[in-house]
């Protein structure tokens, strides 16, 4: 890795340092809102939803799913900063949401030569049963249960930037 190989963002955060007005405040969710959703670049979390720098927690994930580590994020936000409701949002097109791990480790392999055939990389060839479980898997663990905190379920599409509720 050479310095330069990260010139030109490096070079873009100096632009943006210039005009940050937006120090200063601390961690909490000042909206109460979490976010767990895909790392697809199409998705633009806070502006999706009318949010600013600040009124939420987002949490990516590929294929917008409740992994183990957005478990924890759920429950750290609900319980340490100020996190009263979640929404889970997959989207449409995701690779990750339309076929299974082989289907996704065949493609990298076929890409690169990598096999991961031995990671756990938390596809569905059923988007939205997945969206069902993690709804599911969020209302009813024990450290979410009984702390006034709703769950949604929605559907991002990325050709429209239309937000859907399912659950």
């Amino acid at each position: 890795m050479h310095p330069a190989d990260f010139a030109d963002l490096l070079e873009n955060n100096a632009h943006y340092a210039e005009a940050f007005t937006d120090g200063g405040f601390d961690g909490i969710a000042k909206a109460g809102v979490l976010m767990v959703t895909c790392m697809d670049s199409r998705i633009t979390p806070l502006q999706m939803i009318g949010l600013r720098l600040g009124d939420a927690k987002i949490l990516r994930t590929p294929g917008g799913r409740v992994t183990h580590d957005a478990l924890i994020g759920c429950i750290l936000g609900v319980h340490l900063l100020n996190v009263d409701r979640i929404m889970v949002v997959p989207h449409s097109r995701c690779a990750v949401g339309s076929g299974d791990d082989k289907f996704l480790a065949d493609k990298v392999h076929h890409a690169t030569g990598a096999d991961i055939s031995g990671m756990v990389l938390g596809s569905t060839p059923d988007q939205e049963a997945g969206l069902r479980f993690d709804v599911a898997l969020l209302r009813t663990h024990p450290l979410l249960v009984g702390r006034d905190v709703l769950v949604g379920g929605f559907h991002y599409d990325v050709d429209s930037g239309r937000l859907t509720q399912r659950y």
